[in-house]
């Protein structure tokens, strides 16, 4: 399905959330966010969370939060892509509504997201869903919405492995919080798409049997 836009995201795009149909997805989300900070391999190792601005209390460990503000990443740090991350060096991301967000390139975030994650490294996408009947609270705000598929299109071009289907959360219809999550998007307001940063190919390489000897010489 093409994307439901009505202008290119924004800066002041992101700024719905932070009202109150905007807030009742993002509250929605509150559980998700820090299940998937949490969902790494390797206990202690650092996450990226990306997400808009708001004053929602950031999770324990160490981590990064970065919000984008006039082409730029701003938190402890302020930065452009690449991030200023080692490779390898997280255990889970989060992209939570960010994805286009200020005219950047999805493309090159999700690619951003790969290289810093650590093989076996998880990578938390939420979107809005262009089908739920909550679109009509945020249409002509600058914001966009795709379909499941194209991010886990997007996710397999940047060498990362997403779940097979996204999972429904937040509102239907009033703005009202609901973090419940059901079997894929529905009619919610948004959706959680996972993926895996595999360490080795899903699918097994065939080993070509040992030649045979003839006399002790290798057969040609």
């Amino acid at each position: 399905m093409p994307a439901l836009s009505h202008q290119p995201s924004s800066d002041a795009a992101l700024q719905w959330f932070l009202q109150p149909a905007g807030l009742a997805v993002l509250d929605s989300e509150q559980t998700v966010v820090a299940d998937a900070l949490a969902a790494h391999p390797v206990v202690g190792l650092p996450w990226l969370w990306c997400g808009p601005a708001r004053s929602a209390q950031v999770p324990e460990g160490r981590g990064l939060h970065l919000s984008p503000e006039h082409g730029e990443w701003r938190g402890a740090v302020v930065c452009r892509l690449p991030l200023p991350l080692a490779s390898e060096s997280l255990g889970a991301v989060v992209l939570q509504h960010v994805l286009g967000a200020d005219g950047a390139d999805p493309v090159a975030l999700i690619e951003e997201c790969a290289r810093v994650l650590v093989p076996g490294g998880r990578l938390a996408l939420l979107a809005l869903n262009p089908l739920s009947p909550y679109r009509f609270r945020w249409r002509r705000q600058g914001l966009s919405a795709h379909d499941p598929g194209h991010w886990r299109r997007l996710l397999t071009d940047a060498g990362l492995t997403p779940e097979p289907a996204a999972r429904g959360v937040g509102p239907q219809w009033t703005p009202t919080a609901s973090p419940s999550l059901q079997s894929g998007p529905g009619l919610r307001a948004a959706y959680l798409q996972r993926a895996e940063k595999r360490a080795l190919p899903i699918t097994p390489i065939r080993q070509r049997p040992p030649l045979a000897l003839a006399d002790g010489v290798p057969a040609v």
